[in-house]
């Protein structure tokens, strides 16, 4: 700065151009910017908040300098004597002014003939505008401040925290006594007016991921108003300065370390977007993250995002008890708010939840006294039995988020419900949700408290009492699990599970809990991202809600889950698709061999998925298998098998066999190409089948086992192999033998699922007995999904999954007759 000095002296010895003094000003400001963040390295939150102010004090101190010297030149006067006061105002008079925040001045003049004053502030302003400074100015005599000041609470609040930066000692005299008047003029409305003004910022900047750092909930506007109140009621510089009655030292303490960090949290704001922001944007949290120090990883963005969450805690927390007892002479409660207050004979915490959930009949807020008493009271160490006996019964309250709401101000959460430890101010960066772990939790219970869905709030009160307190439970806890390497869904589970031991909840509804936190975005993510007029999605989904009951909770869950993400989340599009989902799984609840074949089959394709083979298939190949369409393939086969099969299906281009002669003859076939199965069967016929698998795959693949009870001599494999190649050649006919079989011993079922039909078939083994069949399927066009062909003490007991969008059900008679011979 010294250097620059220097410059302005030498050009105003050679009587430079306002311009050519501005130039040097706005070289030395751009050196200065560029530097800033190793400045920032340096300096602690308010520290590097106050070296700025003074930078830019010292920019208008040289301005005011050249100013008055080009005005006066040899004929100067004494500082004192010009009418003329610069005075800092907001942020800046607080000396909190951030890197590219505007810097708010006022000049502060009286109108003295023969001084020229309004040309001096004229002149002061074109060489500041020359600058680039962002200048926010206001330009008034010190009779007009008073009137001024009753234009607009903002303006009124900016005098109050006014500081003078250079100019006449005395017009800073007769200003201060203004703002005195000002600072004691109508202090009720002052303070209405301010406490109204927080509410509604409050609203529109709400505590999420991307928090207002300044008019948001637990922001500096939240901490300047208890300066802003302080000062018109003691006069004090700081919030430090107030009556111990009113600030506990301790406290002050808590609170002011959160006060710095956010001091430099919005710093770095400032400098990684290189403008005046106020929203911490996800966008720009790994630059602002790094900057202060933390891991460039999403660890390290985790950490931060967490303090920062917690930091505006503590400032919404020590602003809502000290603006309570700073202003109670001067306000009434809010009678809407249903404030419930402290009680003298409460001697410990477990005393005040008993209190709290005395007084669920209707929602209700704690008022700030009662947060004090909360974060004061006798606490030990670790829950007690008591305290869990008492836990559990605020679940059962019907609006039990007025107490979590308040346990979540007080900061007692992961005090009072410990699974959830780990997850208070946890951010999610997913893109989906807006609010940190535990605040979503609460607007979840919240929402499930407040169900506006008319078919929802129907299914919730046909929920016994016990169901409901546990479903309360399950929508608190349902995101636990998250910050961990493991899922989130088991972890969740599993804590949900310890926590509802401990509160001595019932087993039977522990289960459902772990159930429904298991599973609890699948609902939402079926119905949004699948067909849902799919019976395999609807009966995969169908297959962990096995009951009316359950299906209701996951329904109900969903409903809250989505409504707790944010606002528009769920909506009438998705809401209609989640209905549909639930009413069509409601449909196949009777289905308990399907149902318990598809719960077989998803087990089966986790363990797949985990398995290191499947993982390093490409994903569509990865996809090909999880959507092969037979249950059979899972059912009947283990993981290594299955990938053996569709690894093979994955190289085959028309067909693929496999003969294995070794205990009992098998033959194996995959197939694209048309497969005469019947002409193989008969022209086996001498042989006994045991056992069959047909399976469909994938591109139209399809997958036959056929087990016989016998070996055949290795000179006959090469016949076999040429009747397998003869059966993918077309016209290729043989005449099975025609078994006996009585129409009681074939049953067909048409309604066996909405895509399938089923055919058993329990007769005598006979020789050519599958050949005929299959044969007579060929004949009718009949395509066969899934076949399981057993055969145990001489009788067959076969199995045929058949599309139902054939020929199959609208020829059951016809089939009877063909298989039964009187045709």
């Amino acid at each position: 700065m010294d250097t620059v000095k220097a410059q302005i002296e030498e050009l105003l010895y050679d009587n430079a151009a306002d311009f050519e003094i501005a130039k040097v000003l706005k070289k030395d400001i751009k050196i200065y910017f560029d530097t800033l963040e190793e400045t920032f390295s340096t300096s602690g939150g308010k520290d590097f908040l106050v070296k700025h102010t003074k930078k830019i004090d010292s920019i208008l101190k040289l301005v005011y300098k050249v100013a008055t010297r080009d005005m006066f030149g040899d004929y100067l006067p004494m500082k004192n004597s010009i009418p003329l006061a610069l005075v800092a105002l907001g942020s800046y008079g607080r000396e909190q002014l951030c890197v590219h925040s505007d810097i708010d001045l006022m000049l502060v003049y009286k109108d003295i003939p023969g001084y020229n004053v309004k040309e001096l502030i004229e002149k002061m302003l074109y060489i500041l505008w020359d600058t680039g400074l962002k200048l926010g100015h206001r330009v008034h005599t010190i009779d007009d401040l008073y009137g001024v000041s009753q234009t607009d609470i903002t303006i009124k609040t900016a005098l109050i925290e006014s500081r003078m930066i250079e100019g006449s000692i005395f017009v800073w005299t007769e200003t201060q006594n203004a703002i005195s008047q000002i600072r004691h003029d109508n202090i009720k409305e002052f303070i209405r007016l301010k406490l109204e003004e927080q509410e509604i910022k409050h609203r529109k900047y709400p505590l999420t991921m991307e928090p207002n750092l300044k008019e948001g909930v637990g922001g500096f506007r939240d901490a300047n108003l208890v300066f802003w109140i302080g000062k018109i009621l003691f006069n004090v510089n700081n919030i430090k300065n107030l009556p111990s009655t009113i600030v506990d030292e301790n406290e002050y303490q808590t609170f002011r370390i959160a006060l710095e960090f956010l001091f430099r949290v919005r710093s770095a704001l400032h400098l990684v977007a290189k403008k005046k922001e106020d929203q911490l944007r996800l966008d720009l949290i790994p630059g602002i993250a790094t900057l202060l120090g933390y891991e460039n990883s999403q660890k390290g963005h985790m950490r931060f995002t967490k303090k920062v969450t917690d930091s505006l805690k503590t400032i919404r927390l020590y602003s809502i008890i000290w603006l309570d007892t700073l202003t109670k002479d001067y306000k009434e409660d809010d009678t809407s708010k249903n404030y419930i207050y402290p009680q003298k004979d409460m001697k410990n915490f477990n005393d005040i939840l008993i209190h709290l959930k005395e007084y669920t009949d209707k929602p209700f807020y704690a008022h700030p006294t009662l947060l004090q008493q909360l974060i004061s009271i006798n606490k030990p160490e670790r829950l007690t039995k008591a305290l869990y006996r008492t836990i559990r019964t605020l679940f059962y309250q019907p609006h039990c988020y007025s107490i979590f709401r308040t346990l979540s101000y007080s900061k007692l959460l992961r005090y009072t419900i410990p699974p959830i430890k780990k997850v208070v101010d946890l951010p999610q960066f997913d893109g989906y949700h807006q609010y940190a772990v535990d605040i979503h939790s609460l607007k979840c219970l919240y929402h499930l408290e407040h169900i506006k869905d008319h078919f929802i709030q129907t299914l919730w009160e046909t929920l016994s009492n016990d169901e409901k307190a546990m479903l309360k439970l399950v929508v608190f806890l349902h995101d636990a699990g998250k910050g961990r390497k493991r899922d989130h869904h088991f972890v969740g589970a599993s804590l949900f599970k310890v926590f509802s031991q401990r509160l001595q909840i019932e087993e039977s509804l522990i289960n459902i809990g772990e159930t429904l936190i298991t599973y609890h975005t699948l609902m939402s993510k079926v119905a949004q991202r699948e067909d849902i007029y799919s019976e395999t999605v609807i009966l995969s989904f169908a297959s962990h809600f096995k009951t009316k009951k359950l299906l209701d909770m996951i329904y109900i869950v969903t409903y809250a889950d989505m409504n707790g993400v944010g606002e528009g989340t769920y909506n009438s599009f998705n809401a209609k698709l989640i209905k549909t989902l639930y009413k069509q799984t409601l449909a196949v609840l009777g289905q308990t061999t399907i149902l318990d074949e598809t719960e077989k089959r998803l087990k089966k394709e986790l363990t797949l998925q985990r398995n290191a083979d499947f993982q390093v298939l490409s994903k569509i190949q990865q996809r090909k298998i999880l959507h092969i369409p037979s249950n059979l393939l899972f059912l009947r086969y283990n993981t290594k098998r299955i990938l053996a099969i569709t690894k093979k299906a994955f190289e085959t281009k028309n067909y693929e066999f496999s003969i294995n002669n070794d205990k009992y003859l098998t033959i194996e076939v995959i197939r694209r190409d048309d497969f005469n199965l019947s002409y193989l069967l008969a022209k086996l016929s001498s042989l006994n089948v045991v056992h069959m698998d047909i399976c469909k795959l994938f591109d139209d693949l399809k997958y036959f086992k056929i087990d016989f009870s016998q070996t055949v001599d290795a000179e006959d494999i090469g016949f076999i192999e040429e009747m397998i190649h003869n059966a993918f050649k077309p016209g290729k006919i043989s005449t099975p033998q025609i078994p006996h079989i009585d129409p009681s011993e074939i049953q067909i079922d048409c309604e066996h699922s909405k895509t399938y039909a089923a055919m058993h078939l329990n007769c005598k083994d006979q020789k050519g007995l599958l050949a005929y069949i299959i044969n007579i399927f060929d004949d009718m066009g009949i395509d066969i999904a899934t076949a399981k062909i057993h055969t145990l003490k001489s009788r067959v007991r076969d199995m045929f999954l058949i599309e139902k969008h054939g020929n199959f059900c609208h020829n059951v008679e016809t089939i009877i007759d063909k298989l039964t011979g009187n045709e």
